[in-house]
């Protein structure tokens, strides 16, 4: 079970009077529920560290760690520091007993997968992106249009609406000759 995020900003607290010497101004706590490739993530303006919920279900012994990680980032950028991974960031880890910038957790598989899937193609330079969420309506292609929208490069989108497996088909390809002439050799 996890801490709720009164309990979280109680934690933080207590760890930037301890490690930080309160030197990190507040910032707001919060789950974030969608965090599948990053167990925590960090933002000054508005000040708020999110921690994700999926991470640390399975792993609630590394949420203190993470949220260490993340305060270090906070405690740089209060200083007026650059706050990424440099050497000061590494050097306030090793002080902690953190070991590696990294949080070790691998990516979280979603709660609810969706079947959902939509093609983007370009009818310019035929480039084709698969993608799991629908684009927004107006979107074009970035080799064509470069940066900005541009409604003569606008982009197709198609959902896909059906999917088969097609292993039996491989197999039956894979058993046939590749060429046509081999089967007349002895």
């Amino acid at each position: 079970m996890l801490p709720s995020e009164s309990d979280l900003q109680l934690l933080f607290a207590h760890l930037n009077n301890q490690h930080f010497s309160g030197e990190i101004p507040a910032h707001r706590i919060a789950y974030n529920a969608r965090f599948s490739n990053m167990a925590g993530r960090i933002t000054y303006k508005p000040p708020l560290i999110e921690l994700s919920t999926k991470h640390f279900e399975k792993n609630p012994e590394a949420l203190e760690g993470t949220l260490l990680h993340e305060m270090i980032h906070a405690w740089l950028f209060a200083r007026g520091k650059d706050p990424g991974h440099g050497a000061p960031f590494k050097r306030k880890m090793r002080e902690l007993g953190l070991t590696s910038i990294y949080h070790d957790l691998g990516s979280a598989a979603p709660r609810k997968e969706s079947t959902r899937r939509f093609i983007l193609r370009c009818d310019q330079c035929k480039l084709e992106l698969l993608r799991k969420r629908r684009p927004p309506a107006n979107v074009s292609c970035g080799r064509c249009s470069r940066r900005t929208y541009d409604p003569r490069y606008k982009l197709r989108v198609f959902e896909i609406v059906e999917t088969r497996e097609l292993e039996e088909q491989v197999r039956a390809a894979q058993e046939r000759p590749r060429h046509f002439w081999e089967k007349w050799r002895p």
